[in-house]
């Protein structure tokens, strides 16, 4: 593809200049545009081509599933069926374990022993140390709705002023600071706005995706607030953050 630009370059320069610079700057121009479209189509026609392998892949994929299917017996479908009902119970006990223990929403522990409490109770725990200041307000806002999106994570707040043994234990400095917990150890910490963007305007599915990264919620690659049939809509709790000055 080069070659061809540096040819039709090459034909400009031997070509006569009848009109002067005038005309060999335009023709320049046009020649130029002439190469780039002949190097473009090769590309375009590239990126089809994986473009169709692709679909080919997963339409093979989905082909050999439906396949597998027709094969089973009766007796394989009744083994499926019992397997499928053992794991939907098995959840069930598990989701209804989780709400006993106050998963499913966002709330406020008011000592350093609740702490504790809570963390031992819960696998995963998320906490958010707090003050009355607007950053952590807007933590707040999210905190709230991911704690019902992930029922199998506890979400909750303590303020870190009250809180003077847990945040020089866990060298709390900079507020919000979220704690990720796992098996009763702190993984992983979120301080502030930093790896949010930098600014208060961050979408939850950001927050989302960052306390995915220490598997402290089960996350697969997908945002949990995002519609399966849309483009993921982008969530921003600035306005009612301030329309709500209480926290959750």
């Amino acid at each position: 593809m080069m070659k061809q630009y540096l040819s039709k370059v090459t034909e400009f320069f031997k070509a006569p200049m009848t009109n002067g610079m005038a005309l060999g700057s335009a023709a320049v121009v046009v020649m130029a545009k002439e190469a780039f479209v002949t190097m473009a189509n090769p590309i375009q026609e590239i990126i089809e081509k994986q473009v169709l392998t692709v679909a080919k892949a997963m339409e093979d994929k989905l082909d050999d599933e439906i396949a597998s299917l027709e094969k089973l017996d009766e007796d394989d479908l009744e083994v499926l069926r019992e397997r499928r009902l053992k794991q939907m119970k098995k959840m069930a006990e598990k989701k209804k374990r989780w709400m006993s223990l106050g998963h499913g929403e966002y709330s406020e522990i008011h000592s350093e022993k609740d702490f504790f409490s809570v963390v031992k109770a819960s696998e995963r725990v998320v906490c958010h140390f707090y003050r009355e200041n607007w950053p952590c307000k807007v933590m707040d806002k999210h905190m709230s709705i991911l704690a019902k999106q992930h029922i199998e994570t506890r979400f909750v707040k303590i303020q870190a002023e009250k809180s003077p043994f847990l945040a020089e234990r866990l060298k709390i400095v900079v507020l919000p600071t979220l704690a990720l917990i796992k098996n009763t150890k702190v993984d992983d910490y979120v301080v502030g706005f930093n790896e949010l963007g930098g600014k208060d305007d961050f979408s939850t599915e950001d927050l989302e995706e960052r306390i995915a990264r220490a598997q402290v919620i089960h996350y697969e690659g997908e945002s949990s607030l995002k519609p399966k049939s849309t483009t993921q809509v982008r969530r921003n709790v600035r306005q009612s953050a301030r329309s709500d000055s209480d926290s959750e």
